[in-house]
């Protein structure tokens, strides 16, 4: 019982954590003048990705990797699937055509570029320099990009004239939720890797399940709240960037930097190659002919998303107890369910092709 509710308090304190981080990461960054968009798609979803670099961090410092590695792979594969998959049931959620044209490609391309740093068993400090050096570019990119641009989106053009009101306005308050964030987050991340390694002992599980479960869940929630409450209120296209950026930054900044502080780097589980990294690199790809029909996600592709990764949690939860009907589950997963979704995918993606080109609807090049 002490274990669970270590849990739960690590959790709690994560949570906090993360949001006094993004209210003072957001408001000093505006009070310095950078671009709300940049704020947007670097400062809060990267805020929202504070756990996962608490938990995974924490975890490689202390030889655990399985947690660390496990935590970023069942992070993204929750984010894509359950997140955006819950948030297009309350509301079909519409895609904004920068991510279809520039952020859906690059965590596309992250998610295959960790297998491909990977392949040897594990990663490396030079990896981890690699990973954290193409995030560095990447938000180079988004900065000059930002400048680069004419006029500030008037959906987030409000956000900046808060940074110069309240008591959050001086930088001594805005430091402060910085410092206080960052507290909290390591004392959540201490309370939670004990607990979940605990907890894994005494089911008899690995601590890869736990990470790649439990622990991913518990870190994403700062995600399923940004995203739940902007679909809520008809930021849809919010909801959908908040995910895609955060799970850039879980491969590039959070496994990156992981890999840099764990001693030795941080060991890859050939099972996680083999079936968790796939699944996580497939759910990145599937958003790029899901997003582009209609540029929304639709309440059945939500619904999709949510059941797939009920078939993804339940194949991991009965591979961990060697349960009978792994065999005969794994075997339906993967000639049956994941072949016909792709198929169908597939075509949906070529119908709206045929569909734009025939009526000279405009591409993406078009609307850049």
């Amino acid at each position: 019982m002490t274990d669970y509710l270590m849990l739960a308090a690590g959790l709690l304190l994560l949570i906090g954590g993360a949001e006094l981080l993004v209210r003072g990461a957001s408001r000093l960054a505006l009070t310095f003048g950078v671009s709300p968009l940049v704020v947007g798609l670097t400062v809060v979803a990267f805020g929202t990705s504070s756990p996962e670099v608490a938990v995974s961090v924490q975890s490689a410092l202390q030889g655990q990797a399985e947690i660390a590695v496990g935590n970023v792979i069942g992070s993204n594969i929750f984010n894509v699937l359950l997140i955006l998959g819950i948030s297009a049931l309350i509301v079909p959620l519409i895609v904004n055509q920068q991510l279809i044209r520039q952020e859906v490609p690059i965590m596309v391309g992250t998610s295959l570029l960790l297998p491909a740093l990977a392949w040897d068993g594990g990663l490396s400090r030079i990896d981890g320099l690699i990973l954290t050096g193409c995030l560095g570019i990447y938000t180079a990119f988004l900065i000059i990009q930002s400048r680069r641009a004419n006029r500030t989106p008037p959906a987030l053009a409000p956000a900046a004239g808060d940074a110069h009101r309240g008591w959050h306005a001086k930088l001594a308050a805005q430091f402060g939720l910085i410092v206080a964030g960052l507290a909290l987050l390591v004392l959540g991340a201490n309370s939670l890797v004990a607990a979940a390694v605990a907890i894994a002992k005494a089911l008899g599980v690995s601590e890869m399940v736990v990470g790649l479960t439990i622990v991913a869940a518990g870190t994403s929630l700062p995600e399923v709240a940004t995203s739940l409450v902007a679909a809520i209120r008809g930021q849809r296209d919010i909801a959908v960037g908040n995910v895609v950026g955060s799970n850039i930054f879980n491969i590039l900044g959070v496994l990156g930097l992981s890999a840099v502080v764990a001693p030795g780097g941080l060991i890859v589980a050939p099972a996680m190659m083999a079936f968790d990294i796939p699944i996580m690199t497939a759910a990145a790809i599937a958003c790029l002919p899901l997003f582009f029909t209609g540029n929304l996600i639709a309440r059945w592709e939500g619904g999709l998303f949510a059941v797939l990764y009920v078939a993804y949690t339940m194949y991991v939860v009965l591979a961990a107890q060697q349960h009978d009907a792994l065999s005969t589950y794994g075997f339906v997963l993967g000639t049956v369910v994941l072949p016909l979704c792709a198929l169908t995918i597939a075509i949906i993606a070529w119908r709206e092709w045929r569909a734009r080109h025939r009526s000279g609807y405009p591409n993406m090049r078009d609307t850049a």
